[in-house]
C-alpha cells in the first residue's frame, strides 16, 4: 500500500523540485515557537525581538505596550509564549497573567522583573506565571526561560530560587495585597496613574458608582484613610508603573 504512495511522492518532487521546500518550510513555520512581547519600553522590546529571533525556532508575533493589550492580543493570537513585563501602564504585568490564564491556560507566560524581591515574584506564580526573569539578567536568562517553560518546566532566574525558597520558610507576614480582589487591584492602579472615576469605569466597564464602592472597601480592607493614601500603598507594592 505505501509503494505507489512514495513512489507518488518522488515522482512529484522531480517534477516540482519547490514543493518538498516549501513544504519544509510550512512544516517549519509551524513548530516554531510564537512569542508575544509584552513591554512598555521601546527599546527594552526591540532588544527582546533581536534575541529572539536569532534563534531559528522562535518567531515575535506582536509586540503591544500595556497590559490591556497585551490580554487582548494573548486570546487574540493565542502565542505558545508571552514575554510579559512586570510594570506597565493601564494593567500591571501580574494582573495581565492572570486575566490570560483564565481565558487561555495553554499560553505560558514569562515574567520580566526589575524586582528580585521575593514578594513579587510569589505574586507573579500565584497570578499563574510559568518564568520570572530578572531585566539585568535577561540577555542570559530569556533563550533558556523559553525553551524551559515550553517544555512545560518552571524557569526562575538563578538568584531568585534560592532567595524564593528562604522566604517562603520564614514567611510570617501576610502580603497587605493578597487582601485585594484582582478588580480592586486593577481600580487601585488606575486610581495610582491619575485616572478619574468616570474614566476607570469606562475602562472597565463598571459605573462611577461601583468604582467608588471599590475604592472604599479598598481603604477599608487595608486601613487607609484617603485617596493619598491608596496611591502612596499602589506605588510601594509595584502595583503602579509610577514612583
Amino acid at each position: 500500500m505505501n509503494g505507489p504512495k512514495r513512489s507518488e511522492d518522488r515522482l512529484r518532487c522531480k517534477v516540482c523540485p519547490g514543493l518538498a521546500h516549501k513544504s519544509f518550510l510550512k512544516w517549519h513555520a509551524d513548530m516554531s515557537i510564537s512569542i508575544l512581547i509584552a513591554d512598555d519600553h521601546k527599546v527594552v522590546a526591540e532588544g527582546l525581538r533581536h534575541l529572539v529571533e536569532r534563534e531559528n525556532d522562535m518567531k515575535v508575533i506582536a509586540c503591544v505596550d500595556n497590559g490591556r493589550e497585551a490580554v487582548r492580543t494573548a486570546i487574540e493570537r493565542n502565542p505558545d509564549i508571552v514575554l510579559m513585563d512586570i510594570a506597565m501602564p493601564e494593567l500591571n504585568g501580574t494582573e495581565a497573567t492572570q486575566l490570560i490564564g483564565e481565558r487561555r491556560a495553554e499560553i505560558k507566560i514569562i515574567m520580566l522583573s526589575m524586582y528580585s524581591d521575593p514578594v513579587h515574584v510569589y505574586r507573579a506564580l500565584q497570578a499563574g506565571a510559568s518564568g520570572y526573569v530578572l531585566k539585568k539578567a535577561v540577555a542570559n536568562d530569556v533563550v533558556d526561560a523559553i525553551r524551559t517553560v515550553r517544555a512545560g518546566g518552571r524557569y526562575l532566574s538563578k538568584p531568585l530560587a534560592e532567595q524564593l525558597i528562604d522566604n517562603l520558610l520564614v514567611r510570617k507576614n501576610e502580603d497587605p495585597v493578597e487582601r485585594l480582589s484582582s478588580r480592586e487591584r486593577q481600580v487601585l492602579q488606575l486610581l495610582a496613574e491619575g485616572s478619574s472615576v468616570v474614566d476607570i469605569g469606562r475602562k472597565l466597564a463598571l459605573s462611577p458608582k461601583t468604582v467608588e464602592t471599590y475604592r472604599s472597601r479598598m481603604m477599608e480592607k487595608l486601613d487607609i484613610r484617603d485617596l493619598a493614601g491608596l496611591i502612596k500603598f499602589a506605588i510601594q507594592q509595584g502595583l503602579s508603573t509610577l514612583e
